[in-house]
């Protein structure tokens, strides 16, 4: 293939490095460009609307850079925005590309870790207020008991890199008691935004030892990996050449200064005009 047809990653700022990352670790021949709109982050905080609109303008910028395939690797993303753009966008500016999010491959097998029937998902408030979860869940697991906790101030923790200090441990605690009150019958945890694995040694630290705490970036790893595999139609359009592309919509040297955090090594960005 001569022309580059990079599967494209998408989030509100640095946590969908999280995702990108086991992506790549379980299909690492194809191309892929990341885009983090850390310019206008946090996206948890805002509106349906402008949420949408903010999406949809990355998506749209992720196709100019020859993207068939986009992945909303932000929960509040996919909560707020994804199925406008499923349903109206795309079959309108790009019938042949696909948008897909993360949290249908995390409702898709939730269900499959609980023995209790009991599962909580700590979140952001967006994500929480949308019920997303809560209606994704009841589709493929009817009989699950969901609880939900909002932690406004985890994501501000883990970029300004300040998840690991004593100080954290308030905000942990704080909300992971507040969900596992809701149920003494929640036997697993998801961590429905994707900054929230960095918190995992303080979560582990609060958390009774057997609870099963699930991150989303390898279940999203399978679900594309599956994905690709039902639809050979598009991952033929997804060219095989190894590449990572990094772009910022604010301060390239920052987000590099940052995204080796969430990615694990250091990495090059450009910086993208909105």
């Amino acid at each position: 293939m001569s022309e580059s047809q990079p599967i494209g990653v998408f989030d509100s700022g640095y946590g969908g490095l999280t995702v990108l990352k086991s992506i790549v670790q379980q299909l690492p021949h194809y191309d892929y460009v990341y885009l983090g709109d850390n310019a206008r982050t946090p996206y948890g905080t805002r509106s349906f609307e402008t949420v949408y609109h903010y999406t949809l303008e990355c998506v749209q910028h992720l196709f100019d850079k020859g993207c068939r395939l986009v992945i909303l690797a932000c929960n509040t993303a996919s909560a707020k925005a994804l199925r406008n753009i499923q349903q109206l966008d795309l079959p309108i500016i790009a019938p042949d590309r696909r948008v897909l999010g993360v949290i249908r491959p995390t409702t898709e097998v939730i269900g499959n870790y609980s023995k209790t029937g009991h599962v909580g998902i700590l979140a952001t408030r967006g994500t929480v207020t949308s019920e997303s979860y809560v209606v994704e869940i009841e589709k493929f697991f009817p009989a699950l008991n969901v609880y939900q906790e909002a932690c406004p101030m985890w994501v501000p923790l883990v970029e300004n890199g300040e998840h690991r200090d004593p100080g954290a441990d308030y905000f942990v605690k704080k909300h992971l008691d507040r969900l596992l009150n809701q149920s003494p019958n929640i036997d697993t945890l998801l961590l429905a935004c994707t900054h929230y694995p960095l918190l995992l040694p303080k979560i582990r630290q609060f958390a009774p030892a057997d609870l099963t705490i699930l991150s989303q970036g390898d279940i999203v790893a399978n679900s594309l990996r599956d994905y690709l595999h039902r639809h050979p139609e598009i991952d033929a359009q997804c060219s095989k050449g190894q590449s990572l592309t990094f772009y910022t919509t604010d301060s390239a040297e920052e987000f590099e200064q940052k995204a080796g955090l969430f990615w694990g090594k250091p990495v090059r960005a450009a910086w993208l005009k909105l």
